[in-house]
């Protein structure tokens, strides 16, 4: 399937902000795309890119799926601390304090950090490498209530996106029901099923969500 002909809204917030809204067969998705501002710069304009976030959570309807993917800038360590809740301990490196608002913005909104969620190997888990540093900011997020839809998540080694950046994949299993089938008098030939889809979306090309520097 074209996710690209299931698009049927596409908002940009502004720079660091951005969501995609699909139709999949009875399935409303939505992906948000997120770039945090660097721990250094004042807390106001920080505090703006939240509300901006918080502003487009909000709208999303309890009955629609939500991802958010979003470079961070922030490691939230292997620790899990007292985020149990959004934390699902499969991480890389140390926490540091940038990543607090990130940490309780999950825990707000229902959220889960599902890229913490499954073990990895190293490479699996960093999302971003340069010649001095290795570390992990990139994250996906959906709901907690949807957390059984995601079946894997990672980040692809050889796969690198702008500058440093990994492509960091999510595989989702969605339920789509079959059609009744119905014979020429209208008497139902064929009971009710289901079948499992499986989709993808990613920080670059199955999601269309790149970050803007």
């Amino acid at each position: 399937m074209e996710l690209r002909e299931s698009v049927v809204e596409v908002r940009r917030v502004n720079d660091r902000l951005m969501s995609i809204k699909l139709v999949v067969k009875e399935c409303t998705i939505n992906i948000v795309s997120a770039y945090a501002l660097h721990a250094g710069l004042d807390e106001e304009v920080k505090g703006r890119f939240w509300e901006g976030l918080d502003e487009i959570v909000r709208h999303v309807l309890p009955a629609e799926q939500l991802f958010i993917r979003g470079d961070f800038n922030g490691h939230i360590g292997s620790t899990v601390g007292v985020y149990g809740e959004v934390h699902g301990c499969f991480s890389f490196g140390e926490r540091n304090g940038g990543v607090t608002s990130l940490l309780d913005f999950a825990r707000a909104f229902g959220l889960v950090i599902v890229n913490s969620s499954f073990p990895k190997r190293e490479a699996h888990l960093v999302t971003f490498q340069n010649a001095v540093a290795k570390t992990q900011i990139d994250y996906l997020l959906p709901r907690r209530c949807d957390r059984g839809l995601c079946k894997d998540c990672k980040v692809i080694p050889d796969e690198i996106l702008v500058t440093q950046h990994r492509l960091l994949v999510i595989d989702i299993g969605i339920m789509l029901k079959r059609r009744k089938r119905f014979d020429q008098q209208g008497e139902k030939v064929s009971k009710t099923s289901s079948k499992r889809s499986k989709t993808c979306t990613s920080t670059k090309t199955r999601s269309s969500l790149v970050k803007q520097d």
